[in-house]
């Protein structure tokens, strides 16, 4: 069981702790469960090795292993079916029922109810728990469930825990994400900091894992993270099974910050602002800091303070975010070549833009165009989208 004790956090928060769990030594390289970070596709982060802190899995029981997806109020029911839909067609590997806290039906975000298979304690006998993502308050008093916590603590030790979207809010309410990365929904950020001081939030990432603990962000990086067990416990053969039941990918290049929204603040009438609005309008231009200085009517000096005072970023690093905002959208919208789309948007050159592509939606050009561009419609107005054949040959 789990032992609960009461937090010193934000919001009343409790922590858990598991009794009589023995660390698990890391894998050696080469054995399964190890991984090597710089092997993930296109250099994009979609996961973590797994951390110290591990603790003892339970005794595996007969059958196959039993996932408990916990049912919360305010419930979304996109994710509340992922892991049924991944892991529930893996040939009877998982066992994936549903529990609610008190065992009464439970309101969804949706005009309707869903009634859990299960009471709460059907946790104690769960190899794995996933705790799905649910609407998030956005009042100072949004902390988790008391009885949802309550329901968490009798887990047996070393189960495994997993949280889909705002699903970390739950997670992190237990006090065993303390001190440690996680991530969640990148909009709900800045909420998750606020009520979880302690944990290390990564909101550039699919998903973080420590072993026992992951945490995965908004909604689609449900199937990441599921796909990923998969992996861990069966190997890549299952997973990529399992992810073309589902139609998708078996592995997304990048991370969540290909998706993050970033809104252009308006510019103003005064201070650098119109001289922001000029340098907009010339990004395919090599302006350099001297040059926006000087249609400020101010000193370099001057104008980098007063720059970072009203935008939070240095000129040369708003720039690249800049035509890194303009190469987005060129991406999306047009079918430029990359080179063309880099000299459209004030890069030298085609691998500048990929770097700084990279560095920031840890994709490459390429592989962002062919996430997010619009199939063109096929003369009856249809649309079909194929997936680009193999070269052939090794």
């Amino acid at each position: 069981m789990l032992a609960v004790r009461a937090g010193l956090g934000h919001g009343g928060k409790v922590s858990l702790r598991y009794i009589l769990a023995m660390p698990v030594p890391p894998a050696a390289p080469g054995t399964p469960g190890a991984r090597d970070l710089a092997g993930d596709s296109a250099g994009g982060l979609t996961g973590d090795t797994a951390e110290p802190g591990r603790v003892t899995r339970p005794e595996p029981r007969p059958g196959p292993h039993k996932v408990v997806v916990l049912v919360v109020d305010g419930i979304y029911p996109f994710e509340l079916g992922i892991p049924q839909h991944v892991l529930g067609s893996a040939d009877g590997r998982y066992e994936v029922v549903t529990a609610g806290v008190d065992g009464k039906p439970v309101r969804t975000v949706s005009d309707l109810t869903v009634t859990p298979g299960h009471g709460p304690e059907v946790l104690a006998e769960a190899d794995t728990v996933i705790i799905p993502g649910y609407a998030i308050p956005r009042t100072s008093a949004a902390a988790p469930d008391p009885k949802a916590l309550d329901a968490l603590s009798g887990i047996r030790p070393g189960t495994r825990l997993v949280s889909i979207c705002s699903g970390a809010f739950l997670l992190a309410g237990t006090g065993l994400l303390d001190g440690r990365r996680a991530t969640t929904h990148w909009a709900l950020s800045d909420r998750f900091r606020e009520l979880f001081p302690r944990v290390e939030l990564d909101t550039d990432v699919l998903f973080v894992d420590h072993g026992d603990v992951l945490t995965s962000a908004g909604a689609a990086s449900g199937f990441d993270v599921c796909l990923h067990l998969l992996r861990q416990d069966h190997g890549t053969e299952v997973a990529a099974q399992a992810a073309r039941f589902c139609v998708m990918p078996p592995y997304r290049d990048g991370g969540q910050a290909q998706y993050v929204e970033r809104p252009l603040p308006p510019a103003g009438t005064t201070g650098t602002g119109p001289t922001r609005d000029w340098a907009l309008r010339r990004l395919e231009l090599p302006l350099s800091l001297e040059q926006l200085a000087a249609h400020a009517a101010m000193s370099t000096r001057t104008f980098t303070r007063r720059f970072k005072e009203e935008t939070g970023l240095s000129p040369g690093r708003w720039l690249t975010s800049q035509r890194l905002r303009r190469a987005r959208h060129l991406l999306e919208s047009s079918d430029l070549p990359v080179e063309r789309v880099a000299h459209e948007v004030g890069f030298a050159t085609a691998t500048s833009l990929r770097r700084h592509l990279a560095a920031e939606a840890g994709v490459a050009p390429s592989a962002y165009r062919r996430t997010f561009r619009a199939p063109d419609p096929a003369a009856d107005g249809s649309v079909s989208v194929r997936r680009p054949r193999r070269a052939a040959g090794p």
